[in-house]
């Protein structure tokens, strides 16, 4: 299955879009513009949550089974813990991350008032045992303890600039483009933005189909899926539906039997439980008919949106459809097509679940 020239573009813009959980406005207008046209109703929630419905076209409208498909608008980032007298920044993470999924690299500060630039270190290579930190990083024991973000600006600047306890940091724009290699494409943050584009494809299709489709589709992009799934919960709890279908990234690992390719990894469960039987084979067989052939896996050490709400008791039912993705949350990449193959299983779901 070849990429569609159109979809390049717009996975290069949402890369380029900086996303960090809870100020994701930069992915969620470029989202909320691809929507719209496919789209019955769309909106913002009080999450952040960009929302499209596309309605179905079921007469009996108690029989009606809604259901909520998720994928997240945020990246793995930073935040600021303190900065330091000669404005050297402090920083943790935002997100699940570790200094080496970003290494010493250019980044972006957002500040209340305007972006700045700085650089993350972790330091010299060039120092012995006695700096506690060059050891650190000679070891390959990098943590968020060992590294700090060059400035060159005064605290006081840093202050005009509105930079403070709690200001995302992320990776630069000028590390962001996707880079090519021979079938496959490689970027940071392809997490989660090859879902995004996915589920934006998913909306195009169903659209143009609207007609086949029964049961009324919630098109989800979350807010802070990667720190603690806020936006999801939120959805989930004032949305109609009793199901909910995240679509991710999935790690290519020898331990899960999951290889690199255009077919999806159908996810049967991870460390938050078991997803949904049915949906879950809804889902294998969608993939089989659209001359794919899915890959089952349990990704012990995993989560996603649905798994999050399922686990709270927020959704009655969940599933998960991922893209296979090499170094995920580092400098990812996943294998050309694989994208319209998840887009085209989820279209064969959404039109043929009601008969399943």
């Amino acid at each position: 299955m070849q990429t569609n020239p159109s979809t390049l573009p717009l996975l290069e813009e949402l890369l380029m879009a900086r996303g960090p959980g809870g100020q994701e406005q930069e992915v969620r207008d470029i989202c909320l513009r691809e929507l719209e046209p496919h789209c019955d109703q769309t909106w913002v929630d009080p999450a952040g949550n960009v929302i499209g419905l596309i309605k179905g076209t079921r007469a009996d409208t108690k029989a009606n089974q809604p259901i909520r498909i998720m994928a997240h608008l945020d990246e793995i980032a930073m935040l600021v813990k303190r900065i330091d007298p000669d404005g050297t920044l402090r920083v943790v993470a935002l997100g699940g991350a570790n200094p080496i999924n970003f290494g010493v690299c250019p980044v972006d500060i957002l500040g209340d008032r305007d972006f700045i630039p700085g650089v993350l270190s972790f330091g010299s290579m060039h120092s012995t045992g006695e700096t506690h930190q060059g050891a650190d990083v000679l070891s390959g024991n990098v943590n968020w303890g060992d590294v700090h973000i060059i400035t060159r600006c005064s605290s006081e600047q840093l202050e005009a600039h509105g930079v403070r306890p709690g200001t995302r940091v992320v990776l630069s724009q000028h590390w962001r483009r996707p880079f090519r290699v021979g079938d496959a494409i490689a970027a940071h943050f392809l997490d989660d933005r090859a879902p995004m584009v996915a589920t934006l494809q998913t909306a195009t299709l169903l659209g143009q189909r609207r007609k086949e489709l029964l049961d009324d589709v919630y098109l989800v992009f979350t807010t802070q899926e990667e720190e603690s799934n806020a936006g999801a919960l939120y959805a989930a709890s004032h949305l109609p539906g009793d199901a909910t279908v995240a679509v991710e990234v999935g790690p290519v690992v020898a331990e899960y039997a999951t290889r690199l390719g255009v077919d999806p990894i159908i996810n049967t469960g991870d460390k938050n439980g078991c997803y949904h039987r049915r949906i879950v084979d809804q889902l294998y067989q969608a993939g089989r008919r659209s001359g794919l052939t899915p890959q089952f896996a349990l990704l012990a050490d995993f989560a996603s949106d649905a798994s999050a709400i399922m686990s709270s008791g927020v959704s009655a039912q969940g599933a998960c459809i991922a893209i296979p993705t090499e170094n995920t949350h580092g400098y990812e990449l996943i294998v050309e097509g694989s994208i319209e193959a998840c887009a085209a299983t989820l279209l064969e779901f959404l039109l043929n679940r009601a008969k399943g």
